[in-house]
Protein backbone atom coordinates (compact mmCIF):
# COMPACT_ATOMS: atom_id res chain seq x y z
CA UNK A 1 0.00 0.00 0.00
CA UNK A 2 1.05 3.31 -0.69
CA UNK A 3 0.39 6.75 1.48
CA UNK A 4 -1.80 9.60 0.62
CA UNK A 5 1.05 11.70 0.18
CA UNK A 6 2.84 9.53 -2.13
CA UNK A 7 0.37 9.50 -4.73
CA UNK A 8 -0.67 12.74 -4.57
CA UNK A 9 2.52 14.01 -5.28
CA UNK A 10 3.07 11.77 -8.40
CA UNK A 11 -0.38 12.76 -9.04
CA UNK A 12 1.01 16.37 -8.95
CA UNK A 13 3.70 15.57 -11.25
CA UNK A 14 1.61 13.94 -13.54
CA UNK A 15 -0.76 16.76 -14.48
CA UNK A 16 1.71 19.21 -14.46
CA UNK A 17 3.58 17.35 -16.90
CA UNK A 18 0.64 17.19 -18.89
CA UNK A 19 0.20 21.40 -18.76
CA UNK A 20 -2.25 21.28 -15.53
CA UNK A 21 -2.26 24.89 -14.06
CA UNK A 22 -2.06 24.23 -10.32
CA UNK A 23 -1.48 20.63 -10.15
CA UNK A 24 -0.83 20.24 -6.53
CA UNK A 25 -4.14 21.66 -5.77
CA UNK A 26 -6.00 19.76 -8.01
CA UNK A 27 -4.51 16.91 -7.60
CA UNK A 28 -5.37 17.65 -3.73
CA UNK A 29 -9.37 18.07 -4.61
CA UNK A 30 -9.57 14.99 -6.56
CA UNK A 31 -7.85 13.04 -3.51
CA UNK A 32 -10.19 14.24 -1.01
CA UNK A 33 -13.31 13.38 -3.36
CA UNK A 34 -11.82 10.20 -4.05
CA UNK A 35 -11.45 9.31 -0.96
CA UNK A 36 -14.45 10.89 0.38
CA UNK A 37 -13.19 13.54 3.27
CA UNK A 38 -13.13 17.54 3.52
CA UNK A 39 -10.17 19.26 1.19
CA UNK A 40 -8.91 20.48 4.07
CA UNK A 41 -8.02 17.13 5.76
CA UNK A 42 -6.19 16.09 3.53
CA UNK A 43 -2.61 17.12 4.30
CA UNK A 44 -3.37 15.15 7.52
CA UNK A 45 -4.30 11.91 5.89
CA UNK A 46 -0.76 12.61 4.11
CA UNK A 47 1.22 10.04 6.06
CA UNK A 48 -1.70 6.98 5.79
CA UNK A 49 -2.10 4.19 3.96
CA UNK A 50 -4.38 4.68 1.37
CA UNK A 51 -7.07 1.71 0.49
CA UNK A 52 -7.27 -0.03 -2.89
CA UNK A 53 -10.57 1.44 -3.75
CA UNK A 54 -9.72 4.84 -2.92
CA UNK A 55 -6.21 4.32 -5.22
CA UNK A 56 -7.75 3.22 -8.00
CA UNK A 57 -10.46 5.89 -7.94
CA UNK A 58 -8.10 8.83 -7.70
CA UNK A 59 -6.20 7.20 -10.53
CA UNK A 60 -9.25 7.16 -12.72
CA UNK A 61 -10.06 11.00 -11.60
CA UNK A 62 -6.11 12.12 -12.29
CA UNK A 63 -6.11 10.17 -15.85
CA UNK A 64 -8.98 12.42 -16.62
CA UNK A 65 -7.52 15.71 -15.57
CA UNK A 66 -4.44 14.55 -17.31
CA UNK A 67 -7.19 15.32 -20.47
CA UNK A 68 -8.14 18.69 -19.01
CA UNK A 69 -11.30 17.32 -18.01
CA UNK A 70 -12.28 19.94 -15.37
CA UNK A 71 -11.88 19.36 -11.41
CA UNK A 72 -15.74 20.70 -11.08
CA UNK A 73 -16.93 18.34 -13.41
CA UNK A 74 -14.87 15.53 -11.89
CA UNK A 75 -16.39 16.21 -8.80
CA UNK A 76 -19.82 17.41 -10.02
CA UNK A 77 -19.76 20.81 -7.38
CA UNK A 78 -18.08 24.20 -7.91
CA UNK A 79 -18.42 26.72 -5.34
CA UNK A 80 -19.95 30.15 -6.21
CA UNK A 81 -20.53 33.06 -3.63
CA UNK A 82 -20.42 30.73 -0.67
CA UNK A 83 -22.15 28.05 -1.67
CA UNK A 84 -21.48 24.80 -4.23
CA UNK A 85 -23.38 24.15 -7.43
CA UNK A 86 -23.49 20.79 -9.26
CA UNK A 87 -22.33 21.25 -12.25
CA UNK A 88 -22.25 18.99 -15.63
CA UNK A 89 -20.88 19.23 -18.89
CA UNK A 90 -24.45 20.52 -20.00
CA UNK A 91 -23.61 23.67 -18.19
CA UNK A 92 -20.49 26.50 -17.54
CA UNK A 93 -18.24 26.12 -14.37
CA UNK A 94 -19.65 29.00 -12.37
CA UNK A 95 -16.08 31.42 -11.73
CA UNK A 96 -15.54 34.01 -9.59
CA UNK A 97 -15.23 36.83 -11.79
CA UNK A 98 -19.11 36.54 -12.23
CA UNK A 99 -19.51 37.03 -8.51
CA UNK A 100 -19.32 40.99 -9.61
CA UNK A 101 -22.54 41.05 -11.31
CA UNK A 102 -23.46 39.82 -8.27
CA UNK A 103 -22.46 42.05 -5.53
CA UNK A 104 -23.97 44.73 -8.13
CA UNK A 105 -26.85 43.35 -8.45
CA UNK A 106 -27.37 43.22 -4.58
CA UNK A 107 -26.10 46.95 -4.59
CA UNK A 108 -29.82 47.96 -4.92
CA UNK A 109 -33.40 46.05 -4.39
CA UNK A 110 -35.32 44.16 -7.05
CA UNK A 111 -38.24 41.82 -6.47
CA UNK A 112 -38.43 40.23 -9.80
CA UNK A 113 -35.55 38.83 -11.68
CA UNK A 114 -34.92 37.52 -15.11
CA UNK A 115 -31.64 35.29 -15.61
CA UNK A 116 -31.44 35.15 -19.49
CA UNK A 117 -28.91 32.27 -20.01
CA UNK A 118 -29.30 30.24 -16.61
CA UNK A 119 -26.62 27.39 -17.34
CA UNK A 120 -25.98 26.52 -13.82
CA UNK A 121 -28.42 28.76 -12.19
CA UNK A 122 -25.23 30.25 -10.17
CA UNK A 123 -26.57 33.59 -10.94
CA UNK A 124 -30.49 33.44 -9.96
CA UNK A 125 -30.29 30.97 -6.98
CA UNK A 126 -27.87 33.07 -6.04
CA UNK A 127 -29.98 36.32 -6.34
CA UNK A 128 -32.90 34.66 -4.78
CA UNK A 129 -31.53 32.80 -2.41
CA UNK A 130 -29.49 36.40 -0.72
CA UNK A 131 -33.12 38.11 -1.36
CA UNK A 132 -35.37 36.13 0.31
CA UNK A 133 -38.57 37.97 -0.75
CA UNK A 134 -37.59 37.96 -4.48
CA UNK A 135 -39.07 35.69 -7.65
CA UNK A 136 -37.53 34.77 -10.96
CA UNK A 137 -37.60 33.48 -14.38
CA UNK A 138 -34.50 32.25 -16.04
CA UNK A 139 -34.02 30.99 -19.31
CA UNK A 140 -32.27 28.87 -21.41
CA UNK A 141 -31.79 26.99 -24.90
CA UNK A 142 -30.56 24.11 -23.67
CA UNK A 143 -33.00 21.19 -21.77
CA UNK A 144 -29.61 20.19 -20.17
CA UNK A 145 -28.95 23.56 -18.50
CA UNK A 146 -32.53 24.10 -16.88
CA UNK A 147 -32.47 20.90 -15.48
CA UNK A 148 -29.32 21.38 -13.62
CA UNK A 149 -30.30 24.83 -12.45
CA UNK A 150 -33.47 23.49 -11.46
CA UNK A 151 -31.46 21.19 -9.05
CA UNK A 152 -29.15 23.72 -8.07
CA UNK A 153 -32.65 25.81 -7.10
CA UNK A 154 -33.80 23.10 -5.39
CA UNK A 155 -31.00 22.46 -3.41
CA UNK A 156 -30.31 25.61 -2.19
CA UNK A 157 -34.06 25.91 -1.21
CA UNK A 158 -35.38 28.67 -3.94
CA UNK A 159 -37.15 26.56 -5.80
CA UNK A 160 -40.53 27.95 -5.15
CA UNK A 161 -39.47 31.72 -5.88
CA UNK A 162 -38.04 30.13 -9.39
CA UNK A 163 -39.57 29.60 -12.96
CA UNK A 164 -36.89 27.62 -15.20
CA UNK A 165 -38.06 27.48 -18.92
CA UNK A 166 -36.32 26.20 -22.28
CA UNK A 167 -36.38 29.41 -24.49
CA UNK A 168 -34.44 31.39 -27.25
CA UNK A 169 -33.99 34.34 -25.35
CA UNK A 170 -37.34 36.29 -25.10
CA UNK A 171 -39.34 33.98 -26.98
CA UNK A 172 -40.87 32.53 -23.64
CA UNK A 173 -40.42 35.83 -21.31
CA UNK A 174 -43.80 37.44 -20.59
CA UNK A 175 -44.54 39.96 -17.93
CA UNK A 176 -42.19 42.87 -16.49
CA UNK A 177 -38.86 42.51 -14.42
CA UNK A 178 -37.11 45.10 -12.27
CA UNK A 179 -33.71 43.50 -12.92
CA UNK A 180 -32.66 41.56 -15.77
CA UNK A 181 -28.96 39.44 -15.67
CA UNK A 182 -27.26 37.73 -18.26
CA UNK A 183 -23.42 35.86 -18.44
CA UNK A 184 -24.47 35.09 -22.05
CA UNK A 185 -21.52 33.87 -24.77
CA UNK A 186 -19.22 36.76 -25.26
CA UNK A 187 -16.02 34.63 -27.05
CA UNK A 188 -15.60 35.53 -30.63
CA UNK A 189 -15.36 32.24 -32.79
CA UNK A 190 -11.90 33.37 -34.08
CA UNK A 191 -11.06 33.25 -30.11
CA UNK A 192 -12.13 29.53 -29.11
CA UNK A 193 -8.73 28.07 -30.67
CA UNK A 194 -7.03 30.18 -27.74
CA UNK A 195 -9.04 29.63 -25.02
CA UNK A 196 -7.93 26.93 -22.52
CA UNK A 197 -8.94 23.34 -23.23
CA UNK A 198 -11.16 22.40 -20.14
CA UNK A 199 -13.19 24.97 -21.68
CA UNK A 200 -13.05 24.48 -25.48
CA UNK A 201 -13.03 20.73 -25.24
CA UNK A 202 -15.76 20.29 -21.76
CA UNK A 203 -17.08 22.97 -21.91
CA UNK A 204 -20.82 23.42 -23.85
CA UNK A 205 -19.67 25.52 -27.00
CA UNK A 206 -23.15 27.34 -27.40
CA UNK A 207 -22.13 28.67 -23.71
CA UNK A 208 -19.32 29.89 -25.03
CA UNK A 209 -19.70 31.91 -28.29
CA UNK A 210 -22.03 32.99 -30.61
CA UNK A 211 -20.10 31.51 -33.45
CA UNK A 212 -19.24 35.07 -34.63
CA UNK A 213 -17.93 38.50 -33.29
CA UNK A 214 -18.82 37.59 -29.65
CA UNK A 215 -21.65 40.40 -29.44
CA UNK A 216 -24.61 39.08 -30.72
CA UNK A 217 -26.17 38.29 -27.29
CA UNK A 218 -25.37 42.06 -26.04
CA UNK A 219 -26.79 43.45 -29.54
CA UNK A 220 -30.48 40.89 -28.26
CA UNK A 221 -30.54 42.14 -24.91
CA UNK A 222 -30.43 45.82 -25.66
CA UNK A 223 -32.85 45.53 -28.58
CA UNK A 224 -35.40 43.64 -26.45
CA UNK A 225 -34.55 43.89 -22.92
CA UNK A 226 -36.73 47.52 -22.49
CA UNK A 227 -39.61 45.45 -23.46
CA UNK A 228 -39.62 43.86 -19.93
CA UNK A 229 -38.03 45.90 -17.58
CA UNK A 230 -39.69 47.69 -15.41
CA UNK A 231 -39.67 51.83 -15.44
CA UNK A 232 -36.89 51.79 -12.41
CA UNK A 233 -35.18 48.60 -13.50
CA UNK A 234 -31.93 47.58 -14.08
CA UNK A 235 -29.86 44.96 -16.94
CA UNK A 236 -26.42 43.88 -15.89
CA UNK A 237 -24.62 41.62 -18.45
CA UNK A 238 -20.89 40.08 -18.12
CA UNK A 239 -18.78 41.06 -20.69
CA UNK A 240 -15.02 39.81 -21.59
CA UNK A 241 -12.71 41.88 -20.42
CA UNK A 242 -11.68 43.80 -24.09
CA UNK A 243 -15.39 44.09 -24.60
CA UNK A 244 -16.48 47.36 -22.63
CA UNK A 245 -16.66 49.71 -24.96
CA UNK A 246 -18.50 47.76 -27.60
CA UNK A 247 -21.01 46.23 -24.79
CA UNK A 248 -21.55 49.99 -23.65
CA UNK A 249 -21.79 51.71 -27.39
CA UNK A 250 -24.40 48.96 -28.48
CA UNK A 251 -26.85 49.39 -25.48
CA UNK A 252 -26.26 53.50 -26.12
CA UNK A 253 -27.42 53.27 -29.33
CA UNK A 254 -30.46 50.92 -28.93
CA UNK A 255 -31.58 54.32 -26.55
CA UNK A 256 -30.77 53.01 -23.02
CA UNK A 257 -29.98 55.11 -20.21
CA UNK A 258 -27.03 55.33 -17.56
CA UNK A 259 -25.07 52.55 -19.18
CA UNK A 260 -21.95 52.59 -16.56
CA UNK A 261 -18.56 49.71 -16.77
CA UNK A 262 -18.08 48.01 -13.66
CA UNK A 263 -14.38 46.25 -13.44
CA UNK A 264 -13.74 43.09 -10.93
CA UNK A 265 -11.23 42.54 -8.49
CA UNK A 266 -8.74 42.09 -11.17
CA UNK A 267 -9.42 45.50 -12.33
CA UNK A 268 -10.49 44.00 -15.86
CA UNK A 269 -13.98 44.81 -17.33
CA UNK A 270 -16.24 42.44 -16.38
CA UNK A 271 -20.21 44.09 -16.35
CA UNK A 272 -22.30 46.62 -18.13
CA UNK A 273 -24.98 48.03 -16.54
CA UNK A 274 -28.14 50.06 -17.99
CA UNK A 275 -31.42 51.22 -17.53
CA UNK A 276 -34.53 52.85 -18.99
CA UNK A 277 -33.80 56.33 -20.35
CA UNK A 278 -35.06 58.90 -18.07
Amino acid sequence: MTTAGAIMAAAAARLRAAGVPDPARDARLLLAHAASVDAGRVTLIAPEEIAPEIAERFERLVSLRAVRVPVSQLVGARAFYGRDFKVSREVLDPRPETETLIELALGAPFERVLDLGIGSGCILVTLLAERAEATGLGIDLSEGACLQASANAVAHGVAARADIRQSDWFDAVEGRFDLIVSNPPYLAAEEMAEVAPELRDHEPRIALTDGADGLSAYRTIAEEAQGYLTATGRVLVEIGWQQGAAVQDIFRRAGWGDVHLAHDLGGRARVVSAANPA
